[in-house]
C-alpha cells in the first residue's frame, strides 16, 4: 500500500477530511517544536512526497510549495523553548499538535498522527510510529512542519549568529555543543535538556 492508498482506505470508510499531523523539533537543544496539520484534497498526487527527514533541503522547499497548493487546509502550532522547559518536550509536542488542529478552518473527520496521541480532543484519531512514511497526509505535514521550523531557526541565526543555527538548526551536533561550551546557552536554548544543563554557563 503506497502513502496515497493508505489515506484512501480511510476515505472509503467515510473519513473524507483527513488531517495528517507531524512535528519537527522534538530533539534539538534550541528553538521551538513545530507541528503541522494538513488536510489534502482528494485524488491529489505530489511528486516526490515523502518523510521530510528523507528529503534534501532544496527539495523540501519545492515540496512545501506543492503541499500548500494541494492542501484544503493547513494548521500550524509552535511552542517555544521556555514553554518546552515548563511543560517537558512530550507535553509541548502534544500542545503544538493540538494548536495546529485548532488553527484549521476545516474540522477534520479523522486525525492521523505520528507517534503520539492528543489528549482531550473529540475528533477520532489514530497514531503509530513512522506514519510519515505510510500516510500522504502525514508526509505532507512533516514537510510543512520541517520547513516552517527551519525558517524560524534561520531567523534566530540572524539574532544569535555565534551559534550557527543556520547550519545545525539547533540539533546537538558536535559544532553546536562546542559553541554552547564557549558561549553558554542563549535565550532560545532549552535549559531543561540534559545536554544543555551540563554545558551551560551564565548567559
Amino acid at each position: 500500500m503506497d502513502i496515497y492508498q493508505h489515506d484512501d482506505f480511510y476515505r472509503k470508510k467515510g473519513y473524507f477530511r483527513i488531517a495528517g499531523i507531524d512535528e519537527a523539533g522534538r530533539g534539538p537543544l534550541a528553538g521551538p517544536v513545530v507541528a503541522a496539520a494538513v488536510i489534502l484534497k482528494e485524488n491529489i498526487f505530489i511528486n516526490g512526497l515523502r518523510d521530510s527527514k528523507k528529503v534534501p533541503e532544496k527539495e523540501r522547499e519545492v515540496l512545501y510549495t506543492a503541499v500548500k497548493d494541494a492542501a484544503l487546509d493547513i494548521g500550524i502550532g509552535i511552542i517555544g523553548p521556555e514553554e518546552i522547559d515548563n511543560l517537558n518536550i512530550l507535553k509541548a509536542t502534544r500542545l503544538a499538535m493540538l494548536t495546529a488542529v485548532e488553527s484549521l478552518s476545516i474540522i477534520p473527520d479523522l486525525l492521523i498522527i505520528d507517534a503520539v496521541k492528543i489528549p482531550s480532543i473529540s475528533i477520532k484519531q489514530i497514531s503509530y510510529t513512522k506514519c510519515e512514511s505510510i500516510s500522504a497526509s502525514v508526509a505532507a505535514a512533516s514537510i510543512i512542519a520541517k520547513v516552517t521550523r527551519d525558517r524560524i531557526m534561520l531567523d534566530f541565526h540572524k539574532i544569535y549568529p555565534q551559534y550557527h543555527f543556520d547550519r545545525h538548526k539547533g540539533y546537538s551536533t558536535s559544532e553546536h555543543l562546542e559553541l554552547i561550551r564557549i558561549h553558554g546557552p542563549c535565550p532560545i536554548h532549552r535549559k531543561s535538556f540534559c545536554r544543555v544543563k551540563t554545558l551551560q554557563l551564565p548567559f
